[in-house]
């Protein structure tokens, strides 16, 4: 979209900077297309955009305890179901031990985020080792298998029909946010090889959703080598290297680690407070109307949310206005923490998203009045 026309006013009692030296007493909601890329105005406001004191329908904020699914799958393709659409789809999936059978994602590439264990992972292009805090991204038609050493839980973000790339990283250069140096690949190395063996193996294989399984009387992860340039990728949250200023909160689009043509995700690091005693030390308040919003609370302590532990995610549609709940605004404003202690998986799709009857099953409800409850309270 690229048919607004730019033309910056200033009307009534605002600032000339977004996201600094707001009006004494005032609430700062930005209204912005395109994710925070394209134009935008940052409205101020006498109440906190999220003051509301009930909501009826539907598109009300979401939020799911995850930790809560227990359900433990031999195969990713009988994991928890969560959220999606036409070019989504969030899996939560508990593993243990190894798997006993091979695994191909016909209807998308997978990007698996591994929020707890560690072991290794065979494909066909060798052997690669996981840990807690890894993002694997394994192309379309992959075919591949783990072994845990004990459990592992993973989200799975399916980009349907598409694939995942890297963002542009514009004037800030190639090696913002991370070098792409850091992406490890898998290695044909002596416990690759050491795993082909001539016994029967099946593999299952997910297109239009529907599972087929072929059989072979040997194992089909025989490869001897490879050259070329597409390949499983993975990268830890650790070797992210997030961008930051002192005096400008930047926008969640700022932390993009990868990207397809309908949705992006995007990490959420440790990182410094801003030190600016003008500039906002918190998420400000926003209407993002071109996407909908979840994101996956990893780890840490997530200073803008209360009441959310890891392993927990939550949906925001486009549609209204959301930010940080009120105790957290005002320790932000306040400037009392000096650094983020949190890691969290971000994901804004273009399309409506909707979410799945395992998911529902641990929603918590009382999410969408949680910031009713404490605004009433520090009244």
């Amino acid at each position: 979209m690229k048919n607004w026309i730019p033309f910056p006013r200033i009307e009534g009692l605002a600032s000339r900077q977004a996201h600094a030296d707001l009006p004494e007493g005032t609430y700062e909601r930005e209204l912005g297309r395109e994710g925070f890329a394209g134009p935008a105005t940052q409205m101020h406001h006498k109440h906190p955009p999220t003051g509301w004191s009930a909501w009826e329908g539907p598109l009300r904020p979401r939020a799911f305890d995850l930790a809560k699914i227990g359900k433990v799958s031999a195969s990713p393709w009988d994991a928890a179901a969560v959220l999606g659409n036409a070019h989504l789809r969030l899996r939560l999936w508990r593993a243990e031990g190894a798997m006993d059978h091979l695994v191909r994602n016909s209807d998308g590439d997978e990007l698996i985020f591994v929020h707890a264990g560690q072991g290794q992972l065979f494909c066909d292009y060798g052997r690669l080792e996981f840990r807690e805090g890894d993002y694997v991204m394994l192309p379309r038609g992959t075919m591949w298998r783990i072994e845990a050493e004990g459990n592992a839980t993973f989200l799975m973000i399916e980009a349907t029909n598409d694939s995942y790339r890297l963002p542009d990283k514009g004037l800030v250069g190639a090696h913002a946010i991370f070098d792409p140096a850091m992406l490890e690949v898998p290695a044909i190395d002596e416990a690759f090889l050491a795993q082909q063996d001539e016994s029967e193996w099946r593999v299952r294989i997910k297109r239009s959703g529907a599972v087929s399984t072929v059989t072979y009387p040997f194992n089909p992860l025989d490869a001897v080598g490879w050259h070329g340039n597409l390949a499983p990728v993975s990268i830890n949250w650790r070797d992210i290297r997030p961008l930051m200023s002192h005096r400008y909160h930047l926008p969640p689009s700022a932390h993009t680690t990868f990207l397809t043509g309908r949705f992006l995700v995007s990490t959420f690091c440790p990182r410094p407070v801003e030190t600016d005693p003008g500039a906002l030390k918190v998420p400000f308040f926003h209407n993002n109307d071109d996407y909908d919003e979840v994101l996956f609370y990893h780890a840490g302590d997530f200073f803008s949310r209360d009441d959310i532990h890891p392993g927990m995610l939550t949906l925001h549609a486009s549609g209204f206005p959301h930010g940080p709940h009120p105790k957290a605004l005002a320790t932000g404003t306040a400037g009392a923490r000096e650094s983020t202690d949190e890691v969290a998986v971000m994901i804004d799709a273009r399309d409506a998203i909707e979410v799945a009857a395992e998911a529902e099953a641990v929603e918590w409800t009382g999410y969408v009045d949680s910031w009713k409850v404490k605004a009433e309270a520090a009244e």
